[in-house]
């Protein structure tokens, strides 16, 4: 078992032919080779593979690859097997303490050929995912202005979704881990800089803002992979964690408008929709709770912009009364479960998980919902009423939900209601007695 004749072969061809083009001088892996090496690969996801690999100097010969070799495929094989390497955690501490092997791994993020450019993000992810060295590259990465663009350049222009979530998930991993980092990338895109080339001269890249590369790939992603969607709606919500995020949201050309628009669509348009079944908010649970947390911070920031104005967010409040309803019939299902495996220990952990992420959402909807009804007015809501978004039961579940944290929404948005509707108010009057005491 030894990979060294056949990766040597391929990284030390013969001399180009100098009347060659670049296209033709790109050498490729002849069959036989190919499946050599790709059993390499293969083998190397068994530690006493990985660790053989690793005394055989495996990094070392990938370094000569990346330096010389002009086969993309030859390329995408040593990023692979470096991944499935840095699996194990000793053979992850050593690769990324290799410093020269870090750097030369980052600038494979500016390659053009998008398997090698999956490769590299798996292995990135992969280490940043280990407590023990997530460090190191957070720092490197920080110090590396290109990966930056790299990555903007890939969100802004691929059209692999299996690259978009993989490098989405890089990207998410990373702010999770350093906010540092985060404000960096929010703040930059003021300057030019080198990026991907197909061939070996560099490239200028177009002036990058993180947000509307974060949209266009969650535009990619989002029919196809609710998965990637998922990634890409989180990172909208860490972004508002800060308030540099928030304004790199709301203060984009467009003034947020595409956020908004995207996030408003996929809400009433595609989430947790009247035909679905209402176990679909358990499904959906984290994605909602990322897209109201946006929509949240957008509409406590921005509530002069026209995209915010009540008569055309309706449909939003109705969606968002529909997902207090399904969660309340999530509720239910969830304590008849509790009591029926009331002897099962892993039972009761299962729902007491369930039951916190639904808090989270619930919490957060109930938020943004409360703001939204604060600035109806009686034209808003006659308009409701009309199309059906508002009514007794929708009304009585936005009630249950919001009192009494929200009681001063709840009582500014029954004043309303009388003038739109005196009967309506006065039922759900009766059927919530403290509003009558303070009226």
């Amino acid at each position: 078992f030894s990979p060294r004749p056949a990766v040597s072969q391929v990284i030390a061809p013969a001399e180009p032919d100098p009347a060659a083009s670049p296209e033709e001088a790109r050498t490729e892996l002849d069959e036989e080779m190919e499946n050599d090496i790709c059993k390499v690969w293969d083998m190397s996801m068994d530690e006493d593979v990985a660790l053989f690999l690793q005394e055989f100097n495996a990094p070392d010969i990938f370094m000569g690859v990346f330096a010389k070799s002009k086969c993309p495929r030859l390329t995408e094989i040593c990023v692979g097997i470096l991944g499935n390497m840095a699996c194990f955690q000793d053979i992850c501490m050593s690769i990324s303490k290799d410093e020269n092997l870090g750097q030369v791994l980052l600038q494979r993020l500016c390659d053009s050929d998008s398997p090698t450019l999956l490769e590299t993000s798996r292995l990135l992810l992969t280490c940043l995912s280990q407590p023990e060295v997530a460090n190191v590259w957070v720092e490197r990465i920080r110090e590396n202005p290109s990966v930056y663009d790299c990555v903007c350049f890939i969100m802004s222009s691929s059209t692999n979704v299996e690259l978009l979530v993989k490098v989405g998930e890089v990207v998410d991993k990373l702010f999770d881990l350093d906010e540092e980092l985060m404000l960096n990338w929010i703040k930059s895109g003021t300057c030019r800089s080198v990026g991907p080339s197909v061939d070996d001269s560099p490239e200028e890249l177009p002036d990058f803002k993180i947000v509307p590369c974060i949209l266009e790939a969650a535009k990619q992603v989002r029919s196809d992979n609710p998965e990637g969607l998922d990634v890409y709606m989180h990172i909208l919500q860490l972004l508002t964690t800060v308030d540099e995020g928030i304004q790199a949201i709301v203060q984009a050309p467009d003034g947020g408008k595409d956020t908004w628009g995207l996030l408003y669509d996929l809400v009433c348009q595609e989430l947790c929709q009247p035909d679905d079944p209402p176990i679909i908010v358990q499904e959906q649970k984290t994605v909602l709770a990322s897209i109201l947390s946006v929509l949240s911070a957008m509409f406590a920031s921005q509530t002069e912009q026209e995209y915010t104005r009540m008569r055309k967010n309706m449909p939003l409040i109705g969606s968002l009364i529909r997902i207090l309803q399904y969660m309340e019939g999530c509720g239910k299902r969830a304590a008849d479960n509790s009591k029926e495996s009331e002897q099962e220990e892993t039972g009761r952990t299962d729902v007491n998980e369930e039951d916190f992420h639904l808090k989270i959402l619930k919490d957060i909807c109930c938020e943004l919902l409360s703001n939204m009804l604060q600035e109806l007015t009686k034209e808003n809501t006659l308009e409701g009423l009309h199309q059906g978004h508002l009514n007794e039961q929708t009304c009585s579940c936005a009630f249950q939900n919001l009192l009494p944290l929200y009681f001063a929404s709840v009582e500014s948005f029954l004043e309303v209601l009388r003038e739109a509707d005196q009967t309506l108010a006065d039922n759900l009057e009766k059927r919530f007695p403290s509003l009558k005491v303070h009226t």
